[in-house]
């Protein structure tokens, strides 16, 4: 008997049209922001942003910045995954502080961690970091697409785009940030050639090895 988490999971594929009448509620957008704030990144640093564009206007400007991919402009949300420009030692700073107000934990325990972990970063170079940043990205984006099929929500993470004008559009420059994933979410279109397709895959018994 297929589990219904699997069930959602092949239900799920990425969606090439959308229905632009079709808006997500704040319930559902409101699971998706809770998604990106839990899930795991290394050492729990979150060096990262997710920008919501519900604007259609704005939606319709990002279109021609994404090779013309019709699912920003039809999408109810555009999703756009950012990292930190850099991550400086005020960075690691703010996240100890957090640490030690949420969970009381005193000072004196947590110095040596955060001693390590600054040094662990000085010894790293901008592109190192930059890199780590954006597998920390590919973790948050692999929850949100779980969560999505969870809650039947469609989604088409889309690597195809100009991140350098996003940026610009978006006003990410002035942030910090610099965008890596953009992911339209909302509701299939009923015409999508690719809704009834098969899912192909190699199978368990070719991607899977145990260990005994």
């Amino acid at each position: 008997m297929t589990s219904n988490t699997i069930e959602k999971l092949s239900w799920r594929y990425a969606t090439k049209r959308f229905d632009s009448t079709k808006t997500l509620s704040e319930e559902k957008l409101n699971i998706l922001k809770e998604t990106f704030n839990l899930t795991a990144t290394s050492y729990g640093l979150q060096p990262l942003k997710l920008v919501v564009v519900s604007n259609a206007e704005l939606k319709s400007q990002l279109m021609p910045l994404t090779y013309n991919q019709p699912q920003v402009r039809d999408a109810s949300h555009v999703l756009v995954l950012c990292v930190e420009k850099k991550i400086n030692e005020n960075f690691i700073y703010e996240h100890f502080k957090r640490v030690e107000a949420q969970r009381k934990t005193p000072r004196a325990i947590l110095e040596p961690f955060e001693q390590n972990l600054l040094a662990s970063f000085t010894e790293k170079n901008s592109e190192e970091i930059k890199d780590w940043m954006v597998n920390q990205l590919y973790l948050t984006l692999g929850a949100l697409l779980t969560v999505c099929a969870v809650e039947n929500i469609d989604a088409c993470p889309i690597e195809g785009f100009e991140p350098k004008k996003y940026d610009e559009l978006l006003g990410l420059n002035k942030k910090g940030l610099e965008s890596v994933i953009v992911l339209p979410v909302g509701y299939r279109d009923e015409s999508d050639f690719f809704i009834n397709l098969k899912k192909v895959r190699r199978g368990i018994d070719e991607l899977i090895i145990e260990v005994n």
